[in-house]
């Protein structure tokens, strides 16, 4: 249960005076809906302005504070703007120019020889000074006073910066004083100050210091829930699981194992032994043999009188791991079962039965498989696929199955770069599967400019008339007017004038049941081409579909490219993929695309993503999804973590955990940051 002295900080943004229905949208666009939130909403910049008497003082460019006092005001026809023209103490010339709506309040803001005070950016065009719709107008210079260091606060349409900075300075006020979670040592080193003075700084200055010290708290919580969980999880009683190998001398793969893969089933195998549950992250590049592995680690279990489970994040894609995992295992005599929500009456009764009575040895499945109803005989070992989409409470829950914890071995098949790996999976041993299987042919990728549209939909026609299929990529799913980006819908409805019926949409704003009939239709060849957006970055497999278009390729992440690329050469076909880029291509941009071309080599792309991305910098299209961070950007999460980690080591080998004092303020943290699944993992926690 939440501690009493955060609640005010988690109270409905609706508290605030002058949120209501009109802003409450706009407000969780921006994902503001609680106080906390706005705490922790900082400014994106700061302008600074300098208050100078006469205009002569001022440089061109540069944001000030000036009295001028209007002597015309000038309305123009039609559209056009609306001047005022000024003149400072010496009777220099300054024009204000307003446009659209505000036009209307100029005149009463800005009375004919009446002083004013005007904060705005100084311009010239032609021989004129001028200063374009002024940030603010005042009659008394002390209203601008605060206003020489103004934060410019992230927003969405509806909002202003006037009301943004106000329902901060509210929320502020609901910020008690807290005790101190960092350790002491640390806190004199790096010159922080305490939590409160560090929120104060960063609303109110570009402060560095400030700023690191709430990115660190930010790390250190997630790194103290992790660190929990993999403590509570050792201290948990498991069951041994030591195979014989009877069943995984029976199996016959299509190809030898890598030195990865006989790598990644030894370090499985060791943890499986032991009695303390396994809590194992599998990070195998695109196509580099993960369901193998896991294929391997199930029939340990086997093999020791347990049970296995595989949960993946769609039906989709269980259905296609039960498809590999029947193929592969034919030769075993292996029971392998498929269980998703789909399954009805009967079939779903003989499933069940098949797990309580153990008949069932292995079940692939969705979420169904951790359902109440589904009780398992002896369930030893989980695999989670997928591990990203599903939360640390998720898995704790399939956890509760066994008569004892589960050992559980996750999967991904983003690449993902060391630092990274810490933040998102800091309470699990980690494996890595860094080779590729012999035989797989690399991808042909090559960068293709927009105006080439028309060929590559003939190229199109001509792959479909060879019997195989292809995938259209977009990066977003309807048209948005502020921003020339190609959309899913307007490219489906193009190419099913040429391609007729053989063309299928999927995108995730699609009701799941007609998200799963397109995809069937593709994965059966009914469908020749899928338009999609990144839905099926992960897990989609079809040996037939030898050809990706990616439409506004320079829009993407380095590594959602890669996965997005993975979609093909998954067959013995020779594969494409065709990037389709922008006419304004930056040089981030630039840069990308290239090392796609070079180099089909996941992790050192996920480490050069990194690389392009850091200190803040923000392109593509879904960056806030690339981390489990708010506040802590790239740089500071690669500067910051491995001392966030030490922290928190220390705090639970020498300090005493979360029961002496600086555990106590520690507790309060892992709340604010709503890592308290961390302190559920506590007995009483």
């Amino acid at each position: 249960m939440r501690p009493e002295r955060l609640n005010p900080l988690f109270v409905d943004a609706q508290s605030l005076d002058g949120v209501g229905p009109k802003l409450r949208k706009p407000l969780e666009k921006l994902g503001l809906t609680r106080v906390r939130d706005f705490v922790y909403h900082l400014p994106d910049r700061f302008i600074q302005r300098r208050t100078v008497t006469r205009l002569d003082e001022a440089n061109i460019g540069e944001q000030v504070i000036i009295a001028l006092t209007p002597v015309e005001h000038r309305a123009s026809s039609g559209r056009g703007p609306f001047r005022v023209l000024t003149q400072d103490s010496e009777g220099d010339v300054c024009t204000l120019i307003y446009f659209g709506r505000a036009s209307y309040t100029a005149k009463k803001l800005l009375p004919l020889g009446e002083t004013r005070w005007i904060a705005g950016k100084l311009d010239q065009y032609g021989d004129m000074l001028q200063i374009v719709h002024p940030d603010h107008v005042e009659a008394e210079s002390t209203a601008l006073m605060g206003r020489l260091n103004e934060p410019v606060y992230p927003l969405a349409e509806g909002l202003t910066q006037p009301r943004m900075a106000a329902l901060v300075m509210q929320a502020m006020g609901h910020a008690p004083e807290l005790p101190e979670w960092i350790e002491p040592a640390l806190i004199e080193r790096m010159k922080w100050p305490t939590w409160r003075d560090a929120l104060e700084l960063a609303h109110r200055d570009t402060h560095p210091v400030a700023r690191d010290r709430l990115a660190y708290d930010e790390l250190l919580a997630n790194s103290l829930a992790l660190m929990l969980v993999k403590s509570a999880n050792r201290a948990r009683r498991g069951q041994p699981l030591n195979g014989d190998g009877h069943l995984r001398d029976r199996i016959s793969l299509p190809f030898p194992l890598t030195g990865a893969q006989k790598r990644s089933i030894g370090e499985i195998e060791g943890d499986l032994a032991q009695e303390s549950p396994m809590l194992r992250l599998l990070q195998g590049d695109v196509g580099a043999g993960k369901t193998v592995v896991a294929l391997e680690a199930m029939l340990i279990a086997v093999e020791a009188g347990a049970q296995a489970a595989m949960l993946a994040p769609t039906e989709i894609l269980a259905r296609q791991h039960y498809e590999t995992l029947r193929k592969l295992a034919a030769s075993s005599g292996v029971a392998i079962a498929l269980l998703t929500g789909r399954d009805k009456g009967k079939a779903r009764e003989s499933i069940l039965m098949g797990l309580m009575d153990g008949s069932i040895q292995i079940v692939v499945g969705t979420h169904a498989i951790f359902q109440d109803a589904v009780g398992y005989r002896n369930l030893g070992l989980v695999v989670i696929d997928e591990q990203h989409r599903f939360g640390v409470g998720q898995r704790l829950m399939l956890a509760q199955k066994g008569k004892v914890t589960p050992h559980c071995l996750a999967m991904t098949a983003t690449p993902i770069p060391r630092t990274l790996t810490l933040a998102q999976y800091g309470e699990m041993d980690v494996s890595r599967l860094d080779e590729m299987p012999p035989g797989r042919q690399p991808i042909d990728t090559r960068v293709i400019a927009q105006e080439r549209l028309a060929d590559v939909v003939a190229g199109i026609e001509r792959h479909l008339a060879t019997g195989q299929q292809a995938y259209w990529v977009c990066p977003m799913v309807r048209e948005n007017e502020n921003e020339d980006l190609a959309a899913a819908e307007a490219r489906y409805a193009i190419l099913k004038e040429h391609f007729g019926e053989a063309v299928v949409l999927v995108h995730g704003q699609m009701k799941p049941e007609a998200k799963d009939a397109a995809m069937e239709r593709f994965v059966l060849g009914e469908a020749k081409l899928l338009v999609a957006t990144t839905v099926i970055e992960v897990g989609v497999d079809v040996p037939n579909a030898t050809l990706m278009v990616i439409e506004q390729a320079e829009r993407f992440g380095l590594a959602q490219l890669h996965q997005l690329r993975g979609r093909v050469g998954r067959g013995s076909e020779k594969s494409i993929c065709l990037l389709l880029r922008g006419e304004q291509l930056s040089e981030t941009g630039r840069q990308r695309l290239a090392l796609m071309r070079e180099t089909q080599d996941g992790f050192r792309l996920a480490e050069e993503d990194l690389r392009l991305r850091g200190g803040g910098e923000l392109l593509g299209t879904r960056q806030s999804g690339d981390t489990p961070f708010r506040v802590a950007s790239l740089e500071q999460i690669q500067r910051l973590l491995p001392i966030a980690h030490d922290d928190a080591r220390l705090l639970i080998e020498r300090d005493g955990g979360l029961d002496l004092s600086r555990g106590q303020a520690a507790r309060l943290l892992l709340y604010l940051f709503e890592r308290d699944w961390g302190v559920q993992m506590l007995r009483g926690g």
